[in-house]
């Protein structure tokens, strides 16, 4: 039998050793990669904004600057209105957690009896101590994904201030940096993604717009729908919450109903009943009117692709990662439409036009 040998030259040995040394160092650099997404998510949904500026001849530049210092104002002064509230409210909530979990496994408890099953297996399912530390481990574990690749809390600070002056650059100078970056590519394959980047822009902007405007819009229909059901004491801080975690599609809106609900428990049934009916309202409306209306209607993608793109997302950035790769698996959605179904579908019509007379002779 004759032995097979393996050549290897030094340019393959260069190639994988060059190959490896690009690994390494784009993993080293994903904290940035992560930071750049933010920024072109958060310059795609300023654009329109910038655009309606230059639309009035005041300077890109100028726009810019006074788009941000007027969204800087109006969060430092929401801040300062409802912040110090909310933050009060919510460190009263997870003080009192425990109590509200000793209620709810008295509940429980209560109702096996009933069903006539044996006490000790559900209160060790339902015991206190294990319900709070799976709940603080499990944000523990999507936190500390996040501040994974930020770094820390200060890390994240930075990297957020640093994702805000990367998104400002891309909006003032955003004809140059397209213009450089297409410029890498052949003929007519610059021209194509070119002309690819507004729409995509456009699609992440408005999915962005439109999630932030729902989650607005739910966090104040919740703190008064919670004040007026007898909620009053953490109803800022528990509306504050569930519309943080509207934010993130699918998921969000159950995590955001789970600390009412548990606070509504310890109130009462009929509490719990009212505030149910009121979560499933809200959220029956987001479904099938305020979704469809400001966020569905731009997207434009399948439910199931945008449900992998949120669990996807969770899994390798945590929270960071929920709220930012959908955005941009609309504004990838866009490319693979125009670059590659649309030229499909018309060379395919166009070879069955051909076709069809052929046949006809024939």
């Amino acid at each position: 039998m004759s032995e097979q040998r393996i050549a290897i030259s030094p340019r393959n040995l260069l190639l994988i050793f060059a190959t490896g040394l690009l690994v390494v160092l784009l993993w080293q650099l994903s904290g940035l990669f992560v930071i750049l997404m933010i920024a072109v998510v958060l310059a795609a949904s300023l654009a329109p904004i910038i655009e309606s500026a230059e639309q009035l001849r005041i300077p890109r530049w100028l726009a810019v600057i006074l788009v941000y210092l007027g969204l800087l104002a109006i969060l430092t002064g929401v801040g300062l209105a409802i912040g110090p509230t909310v933050i009060a409210q919510i460190q009263g909530l997870f003080q009192r957690l425990p109590g509200y979990l000793e209620v709810l496994v008295a509940l429980v408890d209560n109702l096996a009896r009933r069903l006539g099953i044996t006490e000790p297996a559900i209160s060790q399912f339902f015991d206190t101590q294990t319900l709070t530390s799976w709940a603080i481990r499990s944000s523990q574990q999507l936190l500390v994904r996040s501040y994974g690749v930020t770094r820390g809390f200060v890390g994240g600070a930075f990297s957020l201030i640093l994702a805000l002056f990367l998104s400002g650059y891309m909006l003032s100078g955003s004809k140059q940096l397209i213009k450089g970056l297409v410029s890498l590519f052949p003929k007519p394959w610059d021209e194509r993604l070119a002309a690819q980047v507004k729409p995509m822009s456009k699609r992440m902007g408005n999915y962005i717009q439109g999630r932030v405007l729902v989650s607005g819009i739910l966090a104040v229909v919740i703190s008064v729908g919670l004040k007026a059901l007898g909620i009053s004491e953490f109803a800022l801080g528990l509306g504050a919450i569930a519309g943080v975690t509207n934010l993130i599609p699918f998921f969000g809106p159950v995590l955001g109903a789970i600390p009412a609900l548990i606070v509504a428990i310890a109130q009462g049934s009929w509490t719990f009943l009212w505030v149910l009916l009121l979560f499933l309202i809200i959220q029956n409306v987001e479904t099938y009117v305020l979704d469809p209306l400001l966020v569905g209607s731009s997207v434009k993608i399948h439910p199931l692709y945008q449900l992998l793109a949120v669990i996807g997302g969770a899994q390798v950035l945590g929270i960071i990662g929920a709220l930012i790769v959908p955005p941009w698996v609309a504004g990838a959605s866009v490319v693979l439409e125009n670059l590659y179904l649309q030229p499909k579908r018309l060379s395919e019509q166009q070879a069955a036009a051909i076709a069809s007379p052929s046949a006809e002779q024939a």
